[in-house]
């Protein structure tokens, strides 16, 4: 069995985004004029009517930042805010796993550079995350690709799988949002952790397990 895991939201408490842009803005290295738009976005995620396209748009908006830079918040990130903010039982339930030998990964809509530290702290070596373009070591405001968030992560998933000859039935997935419906039905083991409204309705419809995590390591 392989194991595939969420990150924001079900690994840790809140969005790697969200965490990220606190320290980018506390180092001045972005203002607020470059993030607006997000709180309206998380608006609609919350109604159940998000913008599949929103991390397109929202990338754009920081075009030209070193990727130095950027690497050095991820990690400074992770330490200030990233790791206290772990489920603890997220934690454990991925050392359980591997100590059973078995295999675990992310699938996720954050950026390869902001989960890189958190992969290296949980023994994770490989993910399906959004990447950042880079060109003559800044930001280009685009990704490589598209976001991998919605239906998105689902088809970036089943090519992953493919590519690794592995089968759906094979995956066990975790996740707390209804926007990750396509790969939880894709997946043969679907778990919810930590769902929001829409997904625990399904969750007990479809009577998949739904786990609920809420100490954090601190």
């Amino acid at each position: 069995m392989n194991h595939i895991f969420d990150v924001d939201y079900t690994v840790i408490r809140n969005s790697t985004t969200w965490y990220f842009l606190r320290e980018a803005l506390d180092r001045g290295v972005i203002g607020f004029s470059q993030i607006r738009g997000l709180p309206f976005e998380y608006i609609r995620y919350k109604l159940g009517r998000a913008n599949q396209d929103f991390i397109e748009d929202a990338v754009k908006n920081i075009a030209g930042i070193e990727q130095s830079v950027l690497e050095d918040i991820a990690a400074a990130c992770f330490t200030r805010r990233l790791r206290p903010n772990i489920y603890s039982g997220a934690a454990s339930l991925i050392r359980e796993i591997q100590n059973c030998g078995e295999q675990v990964f992310f699938a996720t809509s954050s950026f390869h550079t902001l989960i890189k530290p958190l992969e290296q702290f949980l023994g994770i070596t490989e993910s399906v995350a959004s990447t950042l373009e880079f060109a003559s070591g800044k930001t280009t405001g685009r990704l490589v690709g598209s976001s991998f968030f919605g239906a998105k992560k689902k088809t970036a998933v089943e090519a992953w799988l493919k590519e690794h000859s592995l089968e759906p039935e094979e995956i066990s997935f975790y996740s707390d949002s209804y926007t990750d419906l396509p790969l939880l039905e894709y997946c043969g083991h679907p778990v919810a952790v930590n769902p929001d409204r829409f997904l625990e309705r399904e969750a007990k419809k479809r009577r998949w397990p739904i786990l609920h995590f809420k100490e954090t390591l601190g």
